[in-house]
C-alpha cells in the first residue's frame, strides 16, 4: 500500500511540474523590431509559443502578444535564432528557429 502512494505521490508532483514549466526561448533584439504588427523596442526577451501565439516578455516585465505560423522542420534545432530583415529604419523579424525543437516561428505583417 505504501508503495503506491509514493508512486502516486511521484507521478503527481512530476504532471505538476510538467505543467509549471513550460518551455521557454532567450532572444536579444539588438535595435527596435518589428515582429508582425507589434514593434518590439531594443532589449533581451523570453519567447513562450502558446498555440499559434508567441508571447515576448521583455527583462522588464512587459509583454508583447503575436501570432505566429509554425512550421516543423526535420532536424532539431541547435540554437535559438532569430532571421530579420532591414526594412528602411527598422528590423522586420522574418522567422525564429526554437533550440531543441524543429519549429520555427514564422510572422507575417
Amino acid at each position: 500500500m505504501k508503495v503506491r502512494s509514493f508512486f502516486a505521490t511521484g507521478a503527481l508532483l512530476l504532471s505538476l511540474a510538467a505543467i509549471g514549466s513550460a518551455k521557454s526561448w532567450d532572444i536579444v533584439v539588438d535595435s527596435n523590431s518589428k515582429a508582425g504588427s507589434v514593434t518590439l523596442p531594443a532589449g533581451n526577451y523570453t519567447v513562450k509559443l502558446n498555440n499559434n501565439q508567441a508571447l515576448f516578455t521583455s527583462n522588464s516585465g512587459k509583454k508583447f502578444t503575436v501570432p505566429v505560423k509554425v512550421t516543423n522542420g526535420t532536424t532539431k534545432y541547435t540554437e535559438t535564432e532569430v532571421k530579420a530583415e532591414k526594412q528602411g529604419d527598422i528590423n522586420v523579424i522574418q522567422t525564429i528557429d526554437l533550440s531543441g525543437t524543429t519549429e520555427e516561428l514564422q510572422f507575417d505583417e
